[in-house]
């Protein structure tokens, strides 16, 4: 694809307007370096977080799934339905803001009350399955800020390397075409006052 022209103002002033730019691009790709910096640095903690999440959600749902085992064998599919209210559990997410990024950052989860069927085994089974609904709420929250961060991270990166391998080696080659063609003329008029004076000497008696 062809790049289009830059509209540099002629003479000394397009110089002048290049150098100013190529400053404002070398500071923005050195702002967004350091912003990639942090973020990677965010995503590496917030990876590390989301496989401690993902671990714990793992273990939660296996003691989860043994105590319904258990429930189911003991007391049948009916104590099942009796231990459960019915009711839906509700999860609040509150979030964090890093480098401009709003992701989600902690859970807490409210389970319903117990239903008419209670005992040992079926409080065991509660339990668990409330630490498991915990766990999955938390690795939903982990992973979700994993994929905001490393999303911010790959457009910081893509817009870093437009400046970096576009923008400004397109300003540096117009500066130093627009340099090139002011020392040519400098030199042309440099020529031109010299044969004008050397004219005038011979002119004089």
């Amino acid at each position: 694809m062809t790049q289009a022209k830059l509209a540099v103002p002629p003479g000394r002033s397009g110089r002048i307007w290049l150098v100013r730019r190529l400053e404002t691009a070398r500071r923005g790709a050195d702002l967004l370096d350091r912003k990639l910096r942090i973020l990677q640095a965010e995503l590496v903690r917030r990876q590390a977080a989301a496989a401690d999440a993902a671990a714990r959600w793992e273990h939660c749902q296996a003691e989860a799934r043994g105590w319904l085992v258990r429930l189911t064998f003991l007391s049948g599919e009916r104590a099942v339905r009796l231990a459960a209210s019915g009711q839906a559990a509700d999860v609040a997410v509150s979030y964090e803001t890093t480098m401009g990024i709003r992701y989600p950052a902690r859970v807490a989860c409210s389970c319903p009350p117990a239903g008419t069927w209670d005992g040992p085994v079926a409080a065991g089974c509660r339990d668990a399955h409330r630490a498991a609904l915990a766990a999955a709420a938390q690795h939903a929250a982990a992973a979700a800020a994993v994929a905001a961060v490393d999303s911010e991270a790959r457009a910081t990166r893509t817009r870093l390397r437009a400046i970096e391998d576009r923008w400004i080696p397109r300003l540096e080659r117009a500066l130093a075409e627009v340099t090139f063609t002011l020392e040519e003329l400098e030199r042309a008029d440099a020529a031109r006052l010299r044969l004008a004076h050397a004219a005038g000497s011979r002119a004089r008696p």
